[in-house]
């Protein structure tokens, strides 16, 4: 198996917008840090949670930037990287690792609906051009496409293809029987964690640990160190907060959330809108369920 990128929770960062919708860089600082801080693993940044689909090429660049100069060098930062079109892929994955990334996140592309050949190109034409350790992500939710665990088994040749986001959870042990350890996997489903740990996945990248990162880290944490219990108990807990995260989509909820704690979240871009009068009651009654003063200490500094 090759070295995990990280081991725990990695955090899928919200990007925080002021009101005309440029991205507030200084507030995007201050949520790193507070995640950091926080005993969080991994920042995982311009990923569906950060908004990346809609963000300008300058725009995408600046904000890993960001994340990586935040970051220090004190947890490993991913990037989101991947795109339906594999030359505009192939050319922001290169840009990104320049600035210093520890990985890239690379979806399978979109709307295109590719074959699982071109599946297999897609990802052939990103790692043969970059040594950048590669985590691809599997969202058939999202995109339309699985990457199947036979095609896993054709990837494994390039070594810089280190692990998998998968959200696809009934595949997971095909994939394991069919690739033994070839791969890291990452839980991409806040809901699931601690079953997919319990099959050998390395960690999670959490929506949810915006809001509770200390929570979600020491949850995946237990159950490697063996406190099964610990670990159980922490996942039925935060499943409330899990669901109310995604009874709108992603990621409306969370920064909603984020927004009602304090943070300088703003708004979505469109085609995202605001949270439903009864999503916002429901963000807002959950919350109430759970210690947050984390948050409130950190923003009176």
């Amino acid at each position: 198996m090759p070295k995990p990128v990280f081991v725990g929770a990695g955090v899928a960062v919200i990007t925080p917008f002021v009101e005309n919708g440029t991205i507030n860089y200084k507030e995007l600082e201050r949520i790193i840090e507070f995640e950091i801080e926080s005993k969080i693993d991994s920042v995982v940044i311009c990923g569906s949670t950060g908004e990346a689909a809609t963000m300008s090429d300058e725009e995408h660049l600046e904000a890993i930037r960001c994340a990586v100069d935040t970051a220090a060098g004190r947890v490993p930062v991913i990037a989101g990287t991947g795109s339906n079109d594999t030359r505009y892929c192939v050319n922001l994955t290169r840009d990104a690792q320049k600035l210093g990334i520890d990985a890239a996140l690379v979806v399978t592309p979109y709307y295109n609906k590719c074959t699982q050949e071109g599946l297999y190109r897609h990802y052939e034409a990103v790692a043969s051009v970059s040594d950048c350790p590669l985590i691809l992500y599997n969202v058939p939710s999202r995109t339309n496409v699985n990457i199947s665990p036979e095609l896993l088994l054709r990837l494994s040749k390039f070594e810089n293809i280190v692990g998998v986001k998968e959200c696809n959870l009934n595949q997971v042990p095909d994939i394991y029987s069919i690739c033994g350890d070839r791969y890291n996997l990452y839980s991409g489903e806040d809901g699931l964690a601690i079953p997919m740990i319990s099959l050998g996945a390395k960690g999670v990248i959490s929506v949810v640990a915006n809001i509770l990162p200390e929570l979600t880290s020491s949850m995946i944490h237990s159950f490697i160190d063996g406190d099964v219990k610990a670990a159980r108990d922490a996942q039925i807990k935060l499943i409330p907060l899990v669901n109310a995260m995604f009874c709108e989509v992603n990621p409306i909820p969370v920064k909603e959330a984020m927004n009602i704690l304090g943070w300088d979240a703003g708004p979505c871009r469109l085609p995202l809108c605001e949270m439903s009068e009864a999503g916002h009651r429901r963000v807002v009654e959950t919350l109430a369920h759970y210690d947050t003063s984390a948050v409130a200490e950190f923003l009176k500094r």
